[in-house]
């Protein structure tokens, strides 16, 4: 195994896939924050703070799943080779990522739709 092929492997992988993880996740988290905060009727303490929540949790996720899946076996393989490997791992993970944030999504329109039921159930129907 060519151990300076290795090391600009994962020089490129790394970067790439945490960058994509930070990027997904502010975007989702930062978007989350409203439905949170229908979700707990207003009260932004507890809306935030589960949000905070669900973005630790989702770095804990992707990060760990990045570095699982980080391990590249090249030989003596050639640079295309390396790329094509590359691109095969960071395109797997970018899958793994829109997968996690339509989970993540639907959690969020649950949420929603659960509180709306609830505050129906509060509200008296004036017969």
């Amino acid at each position: 195994m060519e151990t300076s092929k290795v090391l600009i492997a994962y020089a490129i992988y790394l970067p790439i896939v945490i960058f994509l993880t930070l990027y997904v996740s502010k975007t989702l988290f930062k978007n989350g924050k409203i439905y949170m905060l229908d979700i707990f009727n207003g009260r932004e303490e507890i809306a935030f703070a589960t949000n905070k929540l669900f973005e630790t949790g989702f770095y804990l996720l992707n990060i760990g799943y990045a570095l699982l899946i980080m391990q590249l076996r090249i030989s003596s393989d050639t640079y295309q080779v390396l790329i094509e490997k590359l691109s095969y791992k960071i395109g797997g993970f970018s899958i793994y990522l829109g997968i996690m944030l339509f989970i993540n999504l639907f959690l969020f329109f649950k949420g929603k739709k659960k509180s709306a039921e609830n505050k129906r159930r509060i509200v008296p129907n004036n017969v």
